[in-house]
């Protein structure tokens, strides 16, 4: 007898059909699975009949033949196990062929029958929803990200024996409420408020700008000044995320298997910060069976780079396109995936080795080669894609011993929200622009035009800096970001000098005296 089942798999942030047949033949006792299937696939076999046994359901005698289609794709990971098993138990009457075309499935197996959670729900969903299915039947602890799909029912099972015995018709399942998971709000960590950082106004200022622009941004300071404190109070006051971003992000995290289990929507937007020992294949993606690297697992989020120059140069150098198109492409000799990658850069640096280069305190050991080679270690195009340099110098006394509370993140996150609003308006209806930072040449040509006393600025700037034509855009990019937080429509002389004086490395000015 002949069952068919219906399944899915994810090829890069997207989501195929896979259509398993299974036939229960004569012969001697074996299972053969054919359709390109990997080491874990093959391994399914024995799992599935010993899933099968310990159900309480008898496995089949004789040759059964298993066949995902299509058969030019790989297929990868664990998570046809309970198709198939469904597809066996269909062959022998156990479960309805028919209800079988209203479902789509996915999960893995253990020896008991119980069903675990997979990678890649999200993405499948949608592809169901696409296919016209009427339900999706996904391990428990995978429902509430199945359930971030509207216009789709979805049954959570806890073991095989369940799923079977609803295919059969002999038990009711209620299809799961995941409507609360797309709409619930986000609260945010209240131990980490900018109010907490005494000083640096400076720096703060910098951060605001960068947020609201989504740009990227270098702190250079000595130890000890907060330039990682800084880092990690960014997330609080970053934007609320859309229903389509949350969506965006969570297909991505899906497919890294990194959604903690019952977790639907990403609601917040994700902060990376790896270690600087990470590889390139760690930072962009890659492995046998490529997968999202840091950059794309940062999408719509920050990446922070702590001790920038302690990274290695060709994990460094990778960022560069990515920085630029907002994708990262990983070529194989069988496929080419592309996984989304608009991330808002930040990074940390030491002026030196020793740290203490500038600092009018203390002493620095380093000699001037040292230094060079120390900074040399960040490419001039690299720093080129980094929209802000700013210092972060240390502290006073008088800062540190203050009792005085800074500004609270929420008074600069609304702020943020409002210069966004702006720009949410400015490039409606389209889909790859959702900040200053993504505008493309044409766009600085029409939104970025300062006026005459700023383009004097300038100009002057760009004579005395020599400026590339890539630093060129990104400070009028800076200064579009300024006048929106000012609610300006124009962009002004001190919008402009502002932006400018980010540019510190480029100006060869930095903490750095």
């Amino acid at each position: 007898m002949l069952a068919r089942v219906h399944s899915g798999a994810v090829y890069g942030v997207e989501a195929y059909s896979v259509e398993i047949e299974v036939n229960a033949g004569g012969g001697d006792p074996a299972t053969v699975i054919v359709g390109l299937p990997d080491a874990a696939v093959k391994e399914s076999k024995d799992r599935v009949r010993t899933a099968i046994f310990n159900s309480g359901f008898t496995p089949h005698v004789g040759r059964t033949t298993v066949n995902l289609a299509p058969a030019d794709k790989k297929k990868e990971g664990p998570s046809f196990d309970l198709p198939i098993a469904i597809g066996m138990l269909a062959t022998q009457g156990d479960v309805d062929p028919q209800r079988l075309e209203d479902f789509c499935l996915i999960g893995e197996l253990a020896l008991s029958g119980h069903v675990r959670r997979v990678r890649g729900v999200l993405p499948i969903a949608l592809r169901a929803r696409e296919e016209g299915r009427k339900g999706i039947i996904v391990p428990l602890e995978n429902a509430e990200e199945a359930a971030v799909v509207d216009r789709i029912e979805v049954y959570p099972v806890r073991t095989l024996r369940d799923a079977a015995d609803f295919l059969a018709g002999n038990l009711r399942l209620d299809a799961f409420k995941g409507d609360s998971c797309r709409s619930e709000s986000v609260a945010l960590d209240p131990s980490d408020d900018f109010a907490d950082v005494k000083g640096q106004e400076h720096a703060k200022r910098a951060i605001e700008i960068a947020v609201a622009g989504g740009h990227n941004l270098l702190m250079i300071g000595p130890p000890g000044t907060g330039k990682t404190m800084l880092a990690k109070r960014i997330p609080s006051i970053l934007p609320e995320m859309t229903l389509e971003e949350s969506l965006e992000a969570t297909k991505i995290h899906s497919i890294a298997g990194s959604l903690l289990p019952h977790h639907g929507l990403i609601k917040s937007r994700p902060f990376r910060a790896p270690h600087h020992t990470i590889s390139d294949a760690g930072l962009l993606g890659g492995g046998a069976h490529p997968m999202p690297g840091e950059v794309s697992l940062a999408h719509l989020g920050v990446l922070f780079l702590d001790e920038l120059p302690e990274f290695h140069r060709n994990v460094l150098e990778v960022l560069r396109q990515p920085l630029e198109d907002g994708v990262v492409t990983i070529a194989r000799a069988s496929a080419s995936l592309t996984f989304p990658c608009r991330f808002m850069l930040v990074a940390a640096m030491n002026p030196c080795p020793c740290g203490y280069f500038g600092d009018p305190r203390r002493e620095c050991r380093c000699t001037a080669q040292q230094i060079h080679n120390y900074r040399n270690r960040i490419s001039g195009p690299l720093l080129d894609r980094i929209d802000l340099h700013v210092e972060v110098p240390a502290m006073k006394y008088q800062d540190l011993a203050s009792l005085s509370r800074g500004e609270p993140s929420a008074a600069v996150r609304a702020r943020v929200a409002a210069a966004r609003s702006v720009q949410h308006e400015r490039f409606r209806g389209r889909r790859r622009t959702r900040s200053n930072a993504e505008m493309s040449a044409r766009d600085v040509q029409k939104y970025c035009r300062p006026d005459r006393e700023g383009e004097s600025i300038l100009r002057m700037a760009v004579h005395e800096y020599s400026f590339s034509a890539r630093a060129y855009d990104r400070i009028l990019k800076v200064a579009r970001t300024i006048a929106d937080l000012e609610g300006s429509a124009d962009i002004m002389a001190h919008h402009i000098s502002e932006a400018i004086q980010y540019r510190i490395l480029d100006r060869g000015v930095a903490a750095l005296r």
